[in-house]
């Protein structure tokens, strides 16, 4: 425990106390997001460049209390590679993120960054889905089948944790939800490497979001949101992944089903993207164009503050892990079946809070 201790706050005071010093660089170097676009929300000139922070704070109290003689000798060496892959992939994303917050990145460039990373981390790293735990009665899945649902769980749950950064401490509380999640699941399992990398995350998520809650000081930028998405999405499939030490979880969540587990953590972000990609094709429209049609949106269309929109999030969110520790001793199919249904019908929700807003305002 003292080193998941030590681990969060190291990354919380490493943000807290640098936060501040970056804001005054981006306001020297004019490393703004200025407004004008429909879709942004805020009405002043906003530091972009928050990502950097977040991705030091989390690396250097990770590496720094890395729990090397808490783990014996074989869980080390896969310890070990794990980290090594895991730094090679955050820096790939994270320098297309600072590319994109300062100069601009083409999508399709962004797009083949994505693929690498995932395939480095599906064919290298060996981090890959390889068994559905019973969902549609499927368990193993065939090697092709590996890297066609790890490549796409990658690439869906970065870009996810991207779009949702629209809203002052939106991605950044999602990111806290779900890393504190994971941690604690990662913890009472017994594996203090992936539990440290989860709460240096939330450490460092927690203090940023003193700087970008409503009215936001600064932004994570696509640095940021992209450095996030990936951690979190290792975290997810390392988990579903966990089988050797299963033993170990207590029993109330020894019957959880991992996936099913996972897809809660991660379900705001996962609902609104599907959603949203949804919306644009039905209407012709590019899936990768931007709208104010995300749920952040609509929702805040609908007459709620920036703090009343990440807090209505948060509670979704943690209502679904909730909702699937209750389900746990359900067949895998119907808990997926219930879960799916219970967050469709939530997320449409908030088109109707907006056109109740639009129709008593007329």
């Amino acid at each position: 425990m003292d080193i998941i201790i030590l681990t969060f706050f190291t990354a919380f005071f490493v943000v807290l106390l640098s936060t501040p010093a970056l804001i005054k660089v981006a306001i020297l170097k004019r490393l703004f997001d200025e407004p004008g676009d429909e879709r942004k929300l805020h009405k002043r000139m906003v530091p972009t460049i928050g990502g950097i922070i977040i991705f030091a704070g989390t690396l250097f109290s990770f590496a720094l209390w890395f729990p090397s003689d808490k783990v014996d000798l074989n869980s080390l060496r896969g310890s070990v590679s794990d980290f090594k892959y895991l730094v090679a992939t955050v820096l790939i994303l994270f320098f297309v993120g600072v590319k994109d917050d300062i100069i601009g990145t083409a999508p399709i460039k962004k797009l083949v960054a994505h693929v690498i990373v995932g395939m480095i981390l599906v064919q290298m790293a060996q981090i890959k889905l390889t068994s559905l735990h019973g969902i549609f009665g499927i368990t193993q899945l065939p090697e092709w089948g590996c890297v066609f649902v790890s490549l796409f769980t990658y690439i869906v749950v970065v870009n996810a944790f991207n779009l949702i950064d629209g809203v002052d401490g939106l991605a950044a509380g999602i990111g806290v939800i779900s890393s504190l999640a994971f941690a604690t699941w990662f913890y009472i399992a017994g594996d203090l490497v992936m539990a440290a990398l989860a709460v240096a995350l939330a450490g460092s998520l927690v203090s940023f979001l003193i700087f970008n809650f409503n009215p936001a000081k600064i932004f994570m930028g696509d640095s940021g949101s992209l450095s996030i998405g990936l951690i979190i999405c290792i975290l997810a499939i390392k988990m579903v992944q966990c089988d050797s030490i299963s033993a170990m979880v207590p029993s109330p969540l020894a019957y959880v089903s991992k996936p099913i587990f996972a897809m809660c953590v991660l379900v705001y972000p996962l609902v609104d993207t599907l959603r949203i990609f949804i919306y644009r094709t039905v209407r012709g429209i590019s899936p990768f164009s931007a709208d104010r049609n995300h749920l952040h949106h609509l929702l805040i269309d609908g007459g709620c503050s920036h703090k009343q929109t990440v807090l209505i999030i948060y509670c979704f969110n943690i209502f679904m892990i909730t909702l699937c520790i209750l389900l746990r001793n359900l067949d895998p199919t119907w808990a997926f079946s219930i879960i799916g249904a219970t967050a469709i019908i939530l997320a449409q929700i908030p088109q109707f809070v907006k056109k109740r807003y639009l129709k008593k305002k007329a």
